[in-house]
């Protein structure tokens, strides 16, 4: 059994739940089969496991170093990249037209979460790369994709995103790096950036021929002044090297590795901060400035950003979710073969008595549970929000506007629970997995507690859990005057109604408390939005996101039992009827011990309570 992921898991969830094979009928997958998907699931598996995995910990505990010239990384993760490209990946998921394999964005999420659950620090290299290239692909121009994207897709150059600046964090109105406008050139309009950007993953190393840099950065004014607030930034892509017009590369630009940051995990990934525009190094006969081009429109560039922010953050979900996945897979693998204690009940207390294996302890098998629940619902959610992106081009190729609409709001309103509940529960899932390990799982000689620290970034990365918060609350419940929070619920009601069809009661209650908590969902937002105080509204986003988030996961876990029962049903072989039985038991420990949670969120939520929001600093 692989200790990455569970196969017959992705393969229930591809094919029985979310029947990727449909998308074959469609011009775009129309070359594809499930041959073809189980091709690349394989590559990716067996590349992953022999590759990536084999030196997880090895980078962790030999993380890059700086000499004040180059960065060192160990050389198993440049000969586990070199597979990488050379098997095409990459280009995945793009166009024949540019050397893709134009996978389905759902089967290319599958493929790569072998690669987050055996190295998340060396998968973050070819993974920034992708959103990097995806956001040129949509915003940049035909030169720039010539320049930048192809040798991108060929695993030439890596790319990065450079969004916040020591001073500014997630504030990134206030940024402060700053473009001057120096002419017209190949490459559109050139600008000379000066500025300080922090925390860039992957932001210098030697593993590729050039790095790629989004730059968020401010144009001024007429005044030479900075534009206060985010209307006045602007996006740019910023080469570590000019490239010529012959596609060679030039110079080094103007920018600079002033650091090396140092992670509690993602240890193997180089975290950066980045000078731009010394103009001593590399320039010194120059006016200093880095040399970028403006991807898109002036003004335009969080809006430009925001495409490969919004793919980071589901990206940022799915692997929250593996590293919780490989976690689980590990205890339970501990627990099956580490014998400790006795049974409890008749002959437990006989010192003479074999020990049993920890597996036959009902608090094992709990903490068990609760992983399970946690890491094959977030796998799950993740792996549906990347269908829906299949079903938004699906949808406008055909021209049906309706169809790519409702894809597209039930993404938006999904994404940050699709990037922050795998943070929080994945987690909790690492939590568990060392607990079951007791004492060993502390200790480094076992692989738990490395993947609880590499985890323990996802809450942060890409927006912190009370930036998601604020965000769905703030804006995504109320986009369209509520439109996509009807989609929520429609695509709830339409899960309970294929539940009552069944004929299990335990999934009819299922679904009738899930129908419950949803209503109860719908009435509170109302409520919380006529207190016409939007301070008031949004003190307890949080909470609002983790009850939210706990309801989607139930409507997911509700779907895999209707999926698991009819399967069931189909008097399936002992083998399947094993991993259907073990599906049953995830969605009863979720509906039963994790959802009655929501129930006490959306009463206090229902107070519009004020004790965070009049807790006074001097009372600390």
């Amino acid at each position: 059994m692989s200790l990455i992921l569970s196969r017959r898991d992705l393969n229930f969830l591809l094919y029985e739940w979310l029947r990727v094979e449909e998308l074959t009928s469609i011009p775009r997958y129309s070359e594809h089969t499930r041959e073809t998907f189980d091709a690349a699931l394989d590559t990716c598996e067996k590349i992953a496991t022999e590759l990536f995995a084999t030196h997880n910990k090895k980078s962790d505990q030999q993380e890059p170093h700086f000499d004040g010239e180059t960065v060192h990384i160990i050389p198993e993760v440049q000969t586990a990249l070199d597979a990488f490209n050379a098997a095409g990946l990459m280009a995945a998921g793009q166009d024949y037209e540019l050397g893709g394999m134009q996978l389905p964005l759902v089967v290319e999420k599958a493929c790569f979460a072998y690669f987050l659950g055996a190295n998340a620090a060396t998968a973050a290299y070819p993974f920034l790369t992708i959103g990097n290239a995806n956001l040129l692909l949509t915003y940049g121009a035909p030169a720039q994709i010539d320049a930048f994207v192809r040798p991108e897709m060929e695993g030439r150059f890596f790319g990065t995103m450079c969004l916040s600046e020591p001073q500014a964090g997630s504030s990134l109105s206030d940024i402060t790096t700053r473009a001057e406008y120096e002419g017209e050139s190949p490459l559109g309009q050139q600008y000379r950036l000066r500025g300080n950007k922090m925390w860039i993953s992957g932001g210098e190393h030697e593993l590729s021929e050039n790095i790629v840099h989004l730059v968020l950065a401010k144009i001024p004014g007429p005044d030479g002044k900075l534009i206060p607030g985010v209307s006045g930034i602007s996006l740019f892509v910023v080469p570590k090297y000019l490239v010529n017009g012959d596609g060679s590369l030039g110079e080094h630009n103007d920018v600079v590795l002033a650091g090396l940051n140092h992670k509690m995990g993602y240890r193997g990934t180089t975290n950066c901060l980045l000078n731009f525009g010394e103009g001593v190094k590399y320039r010194p006969g120059d006016k200093a400035g880095a040399i970028g081009y403006l991807v898109g429109q002036p003004g335009r560039g969080l809006a430009c950003m925001f495409h490969m922010m919004n793919e980071a953050r589901i990206g940022v979900g799915l692997g929250a979710a593996v590293l919780g996945y490989t976690g689980y897979l590990h205890a339970l693998d501990y627990a099956r073969n580490r014998p400790q204690g006795r049974a409890i009940g008749k002959g437990g207390k006989d010192p003479s008595s074999p020990q049993v294996k920890l597996i036959e302890h009902a608090d094992i098998r709990r903490m068990l549970l609760a992983q399970k629940s946690y890491t094959e619902g977030a796998l799950a959610l993740n792996l549906y929000c990347a269908k829906l992106v299949d079903q938004e081009r699906t949808a406008q190729a055909a021209g049906d506007a309706v169809a790519r609409e409702r894809a597209t709001l039930l993404l938006d309103i999904l994404t940050p629970i699709a990037k922050s509940w795998p943070a929080q529960w994945c987690l909790e899932a690492n939590n568990l997995a060392i607990q079951v390990h007791g004492g060993y799982g502390y200790t480094r000689e076992y692989n738990v507690e490395q993947f609880y620290r590499d985890n323990r970034l996802n809450p942060i990365h890409e927006g912190t859990h009370g930036i998601q918060g604020l965000d769905l609350l703030g804006r995504k419940v109320m986009m369209k005057d509520g439109t996509a929070l009807g989609i929520v619920s429609e695509t709830v009601r339409a899960g309970v109604i294929r539940a009552f069809a069944t004929k299990d009661a335990e999934i009819h209650e299922y679904a009738h408390t899930l129908s419950t908590a949803m209503g109860g969902l719908t009435l509170v937002t109302q409520q919380l939005w006529a207190a016409g105080d939007s301070t008031l509204t949004l003190a307890n986003a949080s909470v609002y996101l983790e009850a939210f988030g706990h309801i989607v996961l139930a409507w997911i876990w509700l779907e895999q039992a209707i999926e698991a029962h009819a399967a069931l049903s189909a008097n399936r072989s002992n083998e399947d009827e094993a991993f259907y039985r073990g599906k049953l038991a995830a969605a009863a420990y979720f509906f039963k011990w994790e959802l009655p949670r929501v129930t006490a969120q959306l009463d206090l939520l229902e107070t519009l309570d004020r004790t965070t929001l009049d807790m006074q600093d001097v009372w600390f």
